[in-house]
């Protein structure tokens, strides 16, 4: 969903024509923004595509090809929330890019509504930058700093057709948050980490916490776990959700 210029915005692009539904609804003007502290991180660069899908299974998650993590489908979804610590990355090459996120929508349809914290390996070191999108635009980076360790908090909120989206970083105390309109699917749920390029760099074990959809527990609305994979194999492994309801992690599996 967020992007990167060059060739992967050729190889997103084919991907999410093949990959995702038609949209619902039409376009509407952004509302309202409100924004704190934006300054810190580079522009980073961007690519976008969302794919899901396949029949296999890994253990009883299903195949999410470049999607790890949890997803919730039905209707009406009014919010989304997670909380998590940005892991220490590797790179292992520059095409490495990946970001864990929060948002509605995008699972089957091409609308989405979304906000997370990307890692970006294209520098030959790994770049963090928080960002949102609102589909039908592109995705927008805040400038603020995050690094490995900082404790970040994500949540989309609806209220009819409005959407806000609020990214926090309780580590360095920056908030940002941005208010658009759109009339969503509202479809689905989703707490993911995602690599548009279809190449993960190494992130140990992401623990997502305090999960919550609609303003109840993860569990509570009987979500799918997903694993990412690609030719080589299955490239990230989601765990079975927490006995508190509302917790789980993602882990990066070696090649």
């Amino acid at each position: 969903m967020f992007m990167r210029t060059g060739i992967f915005a050729l190889v997103g692009a084919t991907l999410l024509a093949g990959a995702a539904g038609v949209a619902a609804g039409s376009p509407l003007a952004a509302s309202a923004t409100t924004s704190n502290n934006t300054t810190g991180n580079t522009t980073a660069t961007a690519q976008s595509f969302r794919a899901f899908g396949g029949p296999f299974r890994h253990g009883f998650n299903e195949n999410g090809q470049n999607w790890s993590g949890y997803a919730a489908t039905g209707s009406g979804f009014s919010s989304v929330s997670a909380t998590w610590a940005q892991p220490a990355v590797t790179c292992d090459s520059r095409n490495d890019l990946y970001a864990p996120w929060v948002g509605i929508d995008g699972l089957g349809s091409s609308s989405v509504e979304q906000a997370g914290v990307q890692t970006d390996c294209s520098s030959g070191s790994p770049v963090n930058s928080p960002w949102y999108e609102m589909y039908p635009k592109s995705p927008v980076y805040w400038h603020d700093t995050v690094l490995a360790g900082d404790v970040i908090t994500a949540t989309v909120t609806r209220g009819g057709t409005n959407y806000t989206l609020r990214l926090t970083d309780q580590t360095r105390g920056w908030t940002e948050q941005i208010t658009q309109s759109y009339r969503g699917r509202n479809a689905s749920a989703e707490i993911i980490l995602e690599s548009p390029s279809a190449a993960y760099p190494d992130f140990g074990t992401v623990s997502f916490d305090n999960v919550t959809i609609d303003g109840a527990p993860l569990s509570s609305s009987d979500p799918v776990a997903l694993d990412a994979s690609s030719r080589a194999g299955f490239e990230d492994h989601t765990s079975a959700i927490g006995s508190d309801g509302d917790s789980f992690s993602v882990s990066y599996q070696q090649e």
